[in-house]
């Protein structure tokens, strides 16, 4: 089966939708840009829009690419002393003169709903509960629980360590009981791994994947997003050894697609996080409940 995440995303940003009508506090959540990456401007806009929608609170606050380092971490300890912002976020990344993880540190671990803080991130990788979970390796689980993926005991492939989302997807896999490998561009041997795999996770931005090569009835999830010669979006997972979807389908037991897999279900994710910076105990079982287990 294909992974849907668009369509998965919509019914899960309605539920979500209906708590926030609930609270008397609406989550404001506050993002950072800096410079004028297009790319960024993209994403900023799509996640303020996304908010809006549902009834989050959003800011923007944009600075110059040559803003000094000290007056963002000002702004950012300001924001942690206003009660009115729940979710703090800065958009990555940052030009090359500001230290991304003095910025990062800035950040109070309860406002911050990406999950960068060295608190949140250390709490994951001791199997601890973090204010909140990495929202990409969140959207993630989300999405494989509602397909009835099974993760528990079997063999999970990593491609890719980023701190975003290779290393808290392992962790997050460790502990709902997967048997996790994590490979990299150091990594020996991949397609021998990857054979081994019953979900293949791949975060690189490449085409690192070819899919007869897997194992059969895997699952695959595509983490990766590039443009092709053509210009078209594509992900990590390389199809071109099969002549249709429907030999795919045949195949693998399911695969996220891109565009339409992982990517909105990240924005989900972050909406979720935006609102359990208002409600830290309140857990949407029917949405959430894979990521808290």
């Amino acid at each position: 089966m294909i992974l849907d995440g668009k369509a998965l995303s919509k019914k899960i940003l309605e539920e979500i939708k209906i708590e926030v009508a609930k609270l008397e506090k609406k989550p404001h959540l506050v993002v950072i840009l800096v410079g004028d990456d297009p790319a960024s401007k993209i994403y900023v806009r799509n996640k303020k829009k996304t908010a809006l929608e549902i009834g989050i609170n959003s800011t923007v606050i944009e600075f110059p690419a040559d803003v000094e380092e000290n007056v963002l971490i000002n702004k950012i300890q300001e924001l942690n002393n206003d009660e009115s912002v729940t979710g703090i976020l800065v958009q990555m990344p940052l030009p090359k003169h500001i230290d991304k993880d003095n910025v990062v540190c800035a950040i109070d671990p309860k406002k911050d709903v990406d999950c960068f803080t060295p608190e949140n991130v250390g709490k994951l990788a001791l199997g601890m509960k973090p204010y909140f979970y990495p929202v990409t390796p969140q959207g993630i689980l989300i999405m494989l629980d509602y397909y009835n993926i099974p993760i528990e005991g079997k063999n999970v492939v990593v491609i890719g360590r980023s701190n975003i989302v290779g290393k808290p997807m392992a962790q997050m896999l460790l502990q709902r009981n997967a048997t996790v490998t994590m490979c990299h561009s150091h990594t020996k041997n991949l397609d021998d791994i990857i054979k081994t795999a019953d979900i293949i996770i791949s975060a690189v931005g490449k085409k690192v994947v070819r899919c007869k090569m897997v194992k059969y009835k895997s699952v695959l999830v595509d983490v990766g997003i590039s443009r092709d010669t053509n210009g078209k979006l594509t992900g990590d997972l390389n199809f071109s050894d099969f002549k249709d979807i429907n030999e795919i389908l045949d195949f693998v037991e399911a695969f996220s697609p891109v565009p339409g897999g992982v990517g909105p279900m990240t924005i989900v994710s972050l909406m979720l996080n935006s609102l359990l910076s208002v409600k830290h105990t309140c857990i949407l079982s029917s949405i959430a409940k894979s990521c808290f287990k």
